[in-house]
């Protein structure tokens, strides 16, 4: 119960600070003059993506390396199949744009190179360089061409959405401190929690990472892809998707195996990790295809995402064991 009780306190310091330290770094970089552009790519893109950055640091260093991947492949799976489904049930995500081609694109080259180093059976620090090195030549990229979008750029109006930060310089700073320790400490507190959980219930730390610890960690994108789908901002809370998933896969597992080289476990090669680059290049192909997102789409994304969850916690050959039953 007491684990359980720190899991619950860290996923709420992970959203409650990861949301007042964006706010706050946001408040600073205005008063900086800082351009919209370089804010929505770095500032707002560290700040939802801090939970799962934290988390995956703190369980690598501590000899999880189930939780450290687990998070990255749950969160990827999540912030697709989960986001899709239950906000698009409220709102349509509308698919337009080049932006939405170039994203998806590049999230496809970081998900083989993910996948590549998965075959390899460790993500070395050479792999970890070569990760950073491509998200910073995305991000280059990225802002030349947000600079000739003017305001109408993606991430410009990204940084719109945050409409209430703290005016005060002393606010903003007590706004980004105080957000980061929390989310330090919520990373501190989640990872403990699951390694108990996981023990005691005789579930593997990777599963648990797969989805407690993933879901948790993808709360603070799934805030503000909400807020800017009931906006009407469909465009920019599909760009808070894809742009979350390249920077977990680049971002995060190339910070934290540059720190500490990371193997990846046999229960996330045998299938979890050939789901998410599915899920993927599914989810960039039908972005790049389709009008929209309606409805019926959201509603099949749900369902996929609960068949994958509920298969966490079922023992191996459950599905075909019942598909027999049922034939039978």
């Amino acid at each position: 119960m007491i684990s359980a009780a720190w899991i619950f306190a860290g996923l709420v310091l992970l959203l409650l600070g990861a949301e007042i330290m964006i706010r706050g770094a946001v408040a600073l970089a205005r008063r900086a003059r800082i351009s919209p552009h370089v804010i929505g790519l770095t500032v707002i893109a560290f700040g939802t993506s801090a939970p799962e950055l934290f988390v995956s640091l703190k369980a690598s260093l501590q000899g999880s390396p189930g939780i450290a991947i687990g998070n990255v492949v749950g969160s990827n799976i999540a912030n697709i199949l989960l986001m899709i489904g239950t906000v698009g049930v409220v709102t349509p995500f509308v698919c337009r744009g080049a932006p939405m081609r170039r994203d998806g694109l590049v999230l496809i080259v970081a998900t083989v190179l993910f996948v590549a180093a998965g075959i390899h059976g460790v993500i070395e620090r050479w792999h970890a360089v070569l990760m950073l090195t491509l998200l910073v030549g995305y991000l280059l990229y990225c802002y030349r061409e947000e600079r000739r979008a003017g305001a109408e750029g993606l991430h410009a109006r990204e940084v719109a959405e945050f409409d209430q930060v703290p005016t005060s310089l002393w606010r903003s700073v007590a706004y980004t401190v105080g957000g980061l320790v929390a989310v330090l400490l919520g990373a501190r507190l989640l990872v403990d929690g699951a390694i108990v959980v996981a023990r005691v219930a005789g579930i593997s730390e990777t599963v648990i990472g797969i989805t407690v610890v993933a879901v948790g960690t993808s709360l603070p994108e799934l805030a503000t892809t909400v807020v800017a789908a009931i906006r009407r901002h469909s465009d920019v809370a599909l760009g808070n998707i894809i742009g979350s998933n390249i920077f977990n896969t680049l971002g995060i597992l190339g910070v934290v195996a540059l720190v500490n080289p990371l193997p990846i476990p046999a229960e996330i090669m045998s299938a979890d990790l050939w789901v998410m680059a599915a899920v993927t290049v599914a989810f960039v192909a039908l972005a790049i295809r389709l009008p929209a997102f309606n409805r019926p789409w959201a509603v099949v994304f749900f369902l996929a995402y609960a068949m994958f969850i509920t298969n966490q916690f079922l023992p191996a050959g459950a599905w075909a064991d019942a598909l027999d039953i049922a034939s039978f």
